[in-house]
């Protein structure tokens, strides 16, 4: 992976982590596109710099990180899910990164429900806080997000509308609760790359294009959150409902027509 490679596929997950499209889904659309090889490097990369843009949300959100005790125990509660299964299905989670097939199916189903579930939760309580059983409830919701082309924050989104919150709370709290699921996805990515065979050495090959990505990925998802609330709140998930469907059938048409964007 180059240095323009890498910057590219940061600016693609800067913008996309946070919004219902599919963060990961577009990684892999785009590292199929610029023929990246697929070795342990950039699987690692491809999970790590979701690290730089979560942290994002940490510096936009910071006073809420100075809460109680009992802001950390709800996201700990919802994170419970996602850290087992995850731990679970790590093999089988990495061989479906390796598909765009899956991501065309998921882009495409995903996109088809975003199409109705301003319909389906208009009736969204403002000023509902998260419980401990609605964080509970969100973070099952998260899991479905392993599967790639499933967006994290539209699963945690439309989990946590619901649970009667409103679209603004929702996805607030999907970010919040970005941080402790996609901090552990990286450390645990970067851990398992350090102790294959040939990990440290890729580590010191590749040190500074993993340290580019996230430095990008970090700028381009505070623009992004800010962009993306303003918009939810006055126009809902429509818009990326018909994104989603059509970026799906283009994807399945041209791999239908032989076209090979195989992750490789």
């Amino acid at each position: 992976m180059t240095i323009i490679e890498a910057i590219v596929i940061a600016v693609v997950e800067g913008i996309t982590e946070f919004l219902p499209i599919s963060s990961t889904g577009h990684m892999i659309i785009t590292e199929a596109l610029l023929g990246v090889n697929m070795d342990e490097f950039t699987k690692a990369f491809t999970v790590n710099i979701q690290f730089g843009a979560i942290l994002s949300v940490v510096v936009l959100y910071w006073r809420r990180f100075l809460q109680s005790w009992t802001f950390y125990q709800k996201l700990l509660v919802a994170f419970m899910p996602a850290a087992v299964i995850g731990l679970l299905g790590s093999d089988l989670i990495d061989q479906l990164f390796e598909s765009v097939m899956v991501v065309a199916i998921t882009m495409l189903l995903g996109g088809i429900l975003l199409l109705f579930v301003d319909k389906w939760f208009k009736k969204e309580k403002e000023n509902q806080k998260v419980t401990y059983r609605n964080a509970l409830k969100i973070g099952f919701w998260q899991c479905i997000a392993m599967i790639p082309g499933v967006s994290r924050s539209a699963a945690s989104i439309i989990g946590g509308m619901q649970q009667k919150l409103s679209r603004t709370n929702a996805a607030e709290f999907s970010f919040f609760l970005a941080v402790p699921t996609m901090a552990a996805a990286s450390g645990y990515k970067l851990l398992k790359l350090i102790l294959h065979p040939d990990g440290i050495s890729m580590m010191k090959d590749n040190l500074t294009t993993l340290l580019i990505g996230n430095i990008v990925a970090f700028i381009v998802a505070m623009i992004a959150i800010k962009t993306f609330i303003t918009f939810l709140q006055k126009h809902g998930f429509k818009v990326f409902g018909w994104y989603r469907i059509v970026v799906g059938l283009i994807l399945i048409t041209l791999l239908l027509m032989g076209v090979d964007l195989k992750v490789v």
